[in-house]
């Protein structure tokens, strides 16, 4: 009967796809769709997301006091510090911490660290580096928070297994007159998978895929059904095993790489970092427009790009640490200043040095002189290795980085419509089949109308998570300051 039933759903997702590929096709539908994007995407991404967004951050910096400066190589210690140390403790429902951390990883380490960080070079200037920089730095903050009230206010079900995040805290901790909201970012995040988690991510894939061995983006997109599949019907337990290992191979990889590439145009760095800050406070105009255009251009973009990358805000990553065995919520929302560090300050600073130290931000016809944003960041490694050694650097890093990408947001996706549909399991199964089948219109669409959409649903999917997580600060500034009164003597030693 679970069979039949399974098939059913399985032709039905099927069939719908077929239709949506139909509609895409017609030129007419794309372009309506790309101008009512765009018109959202001007408000999700308008001052009251950047006023949101870094106002939020600042806030709960200043509540906690600095905690992300002021405790940093406590945090550092007792993160990815005491992974080697001690075993941490798996009931068999849930994920171990470190697992728990690496599924939102695998969610956080995406395309956006290569290809959305050289599109906002491009689009914004060496200015957007520091705006992500800043946006990083208030962030860890807001991680931080989102990690710690989802873990206060995560549920167990009849199994043993933890389910969290925005849509639990604000129900629970704003309490039920604001279900409302925590409907509203269910359904957005529920959307929100397919996009960032999932379209943006498989384009690069097939791009990668065709690069390193001529393969053809259909072809790329079944391939990677396959293997989504195989990992995303498993569960959560499976996507924690496999980013487990995946997550720490690729961004070591990548990061190696990166500073080898760095240390080899060593001489250029200065002047690279003069012109970084020296664009990010540039009131100049362009072309007798609005004075003062070039430093809110490299603002947008920063902040845009630093939040599509690190996933601070958004909401997102407290969903996977909420599945976590561990205990204590401030031990576990230490990580994500942790993963903003790595993610942004690390991972996106490569890059962006990388692609302003090789010069093809110069190049004639700016972006759009590339197929797409993974070209250019492809451009600019091979201006500074040999031969193609460069391209094939990022082409293998953008194929872990979205895959992790995909297997992380098909958890935080599940768990939007589990919470929408009351775990109802046919639910369950009708999104898991068209999350894989997603995959190949993914791969097989157009890339820059994907960015463009996921940027949109980012944008959107933050804005109750940021306004639940004000009113709820006070619980995680009594939360922090009851964990620190009783680790104090550790920090003595």
């Amino acid at each position: 009967m679970k069979k039949t039933r399974f098939l059913r759903i399985l032709a039905i997702a099927v069939a719908l796809m077929v239709v949506c590929g139909c509609a895409l096709a017609e030129g007419g539908f794309v372009d309506k769709v790309e101008a009512v994007n765009s018109a959202i995407n001007s408000f999700a991404w308008g001052p009251i997301m950047l006023v949101l967004l870094v106002g939020t951050g600042i806030y709960i910096t200043i509540r906690i006091g600095f905690l992300q400066v002021r405790k940093f190589g406590f945090i550092m210690r007792n993160t990815i510090g005491s992974i080697f140390k001690k075993k941490n403790k798996d009931n068999g429902k849930n994920l171990t911490p470190f697992q728990a951390v690496t599924t939102a990883l695998a969610g956080t380490v995406g395309t956006g660290n290569i290809a959305g960080v050289t599109g906002a070079i491009f689009v914004g200037g060496p200015g957007a580096v520091f705006w992500m920089w800043v946006s990083a730095f208030f962030g860890m903050c807001t991680k931080y928070a989102e990690i710690a009230l989802a873990m206060k206010y995560r549920e167990k079900d009849e199994n043993g297994a933890y389910h969290g995040g925005p849509m639990y805290y604000i129900r629970n901790g704003l309490g039920k007159s604001w279900t409302w909201l925590a409907v509203i970012f269910a359904i957005l995040g529920g959307l929100a998978c397919f996009g960032i988690g999932n379209i943006a991510q498989s384009s690069e894939i097939a791009g990668a895929l065709n690069g390193l061995f001529g393969i053809k983006p259909l072809v790329s997109g079944i391939i990677l059904a396959v293997i989504v599949g195989i990992v995303v019907i498993g569960g959560v337990k499976r996507i924690g095993q496999v980013t487990s290992y995946l997550v720490p191979f690729m961004s070591v990889f990548y990061i190696l790489c990166g500073i080898v590439v760095i240390i080899m145009s060593i001489g250029k760095i200065p002047a690279v970092l003069g012109s970084i800050f020296a664009n990010a406070f540039s009131f100049k105009s362009i072309g007798g427009g609005i004075f003062g255009y070039v430093i809110m251009n490299a603002m947008r973009q920063g902040f845009a790009r630093g939040v599509f990358s690190n996933e601070a805000g958004l909401g997102s990553a407290p969903i996977a640490h909420a599945a976590s065995s561990t205990e204590e919520p401030v031990e576990q929302a230490m990580w994500g200043v942790f993963e903003v560090f790595i993610d942004t300050i690390i991972i996106c600073t490569i890059t962006a040095l990388t692609v302003l130290v090789s010069g093809v931000l110069a190049t004639e016809g700016g972006l759009a002189a590339f197929s797409s944003k993974g070209a250019a960041a492809v451009a600019a490694f091979n201006t500074i290795l040999p031969g193609t050694i460069g391209g094939t650097i990022i082409q293998i890093s953008l194929l872990f980085f979205a895959l992790s990408t995909i297997l992380g947001w098909s958890y935080y996706g599940e768990s939007c419509w589990a919470y929408l549909s009351k775990n109802n399991k046919v639910v369950n199964y009708i999104f898991k089949v068209v999350f894989i089948l997603v995959c190949i219109v993914g791969a097989t669409g157009s890339g820059t109308l994907m960015w463009d959409i996921s940027d949109t649903l980012n944008g959107l999917m933050a804005l109750p998570n940021l306004i639940a997580l004000l009113p709820l600060t006070g619980v995680v500034v009594k939360l922090t300051k009851d964990y620190f009164d009783r680790k104090q003597p550790d920090l003595r030693k």
